[in-house]
């Protein structure tokens, strides 16, 4: 089995306002929260797991959720996706996550050859992705060990929404995808 998580505790410092960036429309619902309103509109079914020091990066919201599903022995795999990309499809997760049946125990999404989210990481890198810190996550896996890259053109769109006016571009672009539909 394999787990998805989203992160959403970054302290959204580019986006301002006093809405965190996972509870604006379009945004997918947060797996790994900082702020309890986020955590509020998850649906009963999702773990919500809180990340006390999101100061510390997004290597922080990924060890609190790897530490959340470390005893769950069903869970081989996560599947982690930033809740700023809201508008990466789930054909994107779901192809990511099927390259741990194909033998990959690291995998990113690629959107026109470039790497993006959201990424694999397999139970035996787990132990070296509670030693990381700062602001990067699995990229720094992708650095030390191969990583198998996932075409994940057509599933959506990897843009990300650090910004007012990401939300703005993003929004239009979104409203188009879904008036040709």
């Amino acid at each position: 089995m394999i787990a998805a998580v989203v992160l959403a505790a970054g302290l959204g410092t580019r986006f301002t306002g006093a809405t965190p960036k996972p509870l604006v429309p379009l945004t997918p619902v947060a797996l790994v929260a900082a702020d309890d309103s986020v955590a509020a509109v998850a649906p009963q079914d999702v773990i919500v797991v809180r990340n006390e020091e999101p100061e510390r990066g997004i290597a922080s919201s990924l060890q609190c959720a790897l530490r959340a599903l470390a005893d769950r022995a069903e869970v081989d795999a996560v599947v982690v996706g930033l809740a700023d990309q809201p508008l990466v499809g789930p054909g994107a997760y779901r192809r990511v996550g099927a390259a741990y049946a194909g033998g990959a125990r690291l995998a990113f999404a690629s959107y026109g050859g470039q790497r993006g989210n959201p990424v694999l990481v397999a139970r035996d890198h787990w132990d070296e992705a509670l030693t990381l810190t700062g602001d990067e996550g699995a990229r720094v896996l992708f650095r030390r060990h191969p990583a198998v890259a996932v075409p994940c053109d057509g599933t959506g769109s990897p843009d990300d929404v650090d910004t007012p006016e990401d939300l703005t571009r993003l929004e239009s672009q979104w409203r188009s995808q879904t008036a040709s539909e």
